[in-house]
């Protein structure tokens, strides 16, 4: 069976100056991260290693400080030398602590990197994780530019030439946040939260056809930028073909997916005298209506099918009025013959009477 690979490789000096971390002993320059977890190793110095996952980077902290220092001073270095020996990646003790030096033979003869940290066990343990997932999250590039339109992250694809970088100049203009231009770097983090950036050499600055390479933050001030965004939803620009089935309702949800995740997807059709950045404008709010459950297109399409339906109603009534009507007018017409036929019937009574009276 062969074993799967490290999940990343950590190298121990950018590891120390991201978390402030103090260097204690570090036989080794990087170390292999096979776990994205971390581990309070309390129950192992007690000397219980079922279920134990030497493969996280450990976290000492106050309480096992104190259960150590509670410990005979031979089964104390017992307990460090067996929890060392299980072949962990790093332990770092937190709080300053001065008891950092228990650990330091063992570290030395297993060679274990060992770190020292000021933080408190627990905001250490977050940062921990957060470094941890930003090293280890699922990354990917795409074509295309970046920018937050009122709230919303909306990537724009297309062609090139078509137009990205213009329509995002103007949307820049309209008071939105750029964050990248031509290469969007995407990663992915807890499964399916999406967040893009630039690449670092290519932050803040856009291309614009005639004109070159602009600096944005530059340009139109630190207000207009941002380094990175969540990633809500994603335009395509195509040019405008007469042939194509453009959904014109909008009630067919297109998605894309990246690295996992599907993605809202919206075409839009460029043609000579559209305002691209105010129809962008307008399918970013709508996306965000769509999160809240608010779905104009279905409500337009449900008030079409109730007025319809009242229509219908109507027309059923106006139906049902005039065949009574009908009826009404049908039974009047008969009872009419029967008056006349009554009063013809009457008359020639009245008649032979009268002959009768005449002989």
């Amino acid at each position: 069976m062969t074993e799967k690979e490290p999940l990343c490789t950590i190298e121990v000096e950018e590891f120390c100056k991201s978390l402030n971390l103090e260097k204690i002993i570090v036989p080794v320059d990087y170390f292999e991260l096979w776990d994205s977890g971390t581990n309070r190793p309390g129950l192992q110095l007690h000397g219980y290693y079922e279920y134990f996952d030497n493969r996280r980077i450990q976290l000492v902290g106050k309480v096992e400080i104190s259960y150590l220092m509670s410990l005979d001073p031979r089964l104390r270095e017992k307990r460090i030398d067996d929890f060392f020996s299980h072949d962990i990646p790093c332990l770092i003790v937190c709080w300053d602590l001065p008891e950092t030096a228990l650990f330091e033979k063992a570290a030395a003869k297993y060679k274990v990197i060992l770190l020292k940290s000021k933080e408190k066990t627990t905001s250490l343990n977050y940062r921990l994780i957060d470094y941890i997932d930003n090293k280890t999250t699922p990354r990917t590039g795409i074509h295309g530019v970046l920018v937050e339109v009122r709230g919303v992250g909306v990537v724009i694809t297309g062609a090139s030439g078509i137009g990205k970088s213009e329509t995002a100049l103007e949307l820049i203009k309209r008071g939105n946040s750029f964050i990248a231009d031509d290469v969007v770097d995407i990663t992915c983090h807890h499964g399916n939260h999406l967040i893009g950036e630039a690449p670092e050499m290519l932050r803040y600055y856009m291309e614009v056809r005639g004109i070159g390479i602009i600096d944005v933050r530059m340009l139109f001030g630190a207000k207009s930028v941002k380094r990175s965004v969540d990633i809500d939803m994603v335009i395509r620009l195509e040019n405008w073909d007469e042939h194509s089935p453009y959904d014109r309702l909008g009630l067919d949800d297109q998605t894309t997916n990246i690295l996992g995740v599907d993605i809202p997807l919206v075409t839009i059709p460029v043609s000579s005298g559209r305002n691209l950045a105010a129809i962008i404008e307008t399918a970013a709010i709508n996306n965000r209506m769509k999160e809240t459950g608010y779905r104009s297109a279905q409500v337009f399409v449900n008030n079409i099918e109730e007025y319809n339906k009242e229509e219908d109603r109507r027309k059923a009534k106006e139906a049902k009025r005039k065949k009574e009507r009908e009826k009404i007018n049908h039974l009047e017409e008969k009872a009419k013959e029967k008056e006349e036929d009554l009063q013809e019937e009457v008359q020639n009574i009245q008649n032979q009477e009268k002959g009768e009276d005449w002989y």
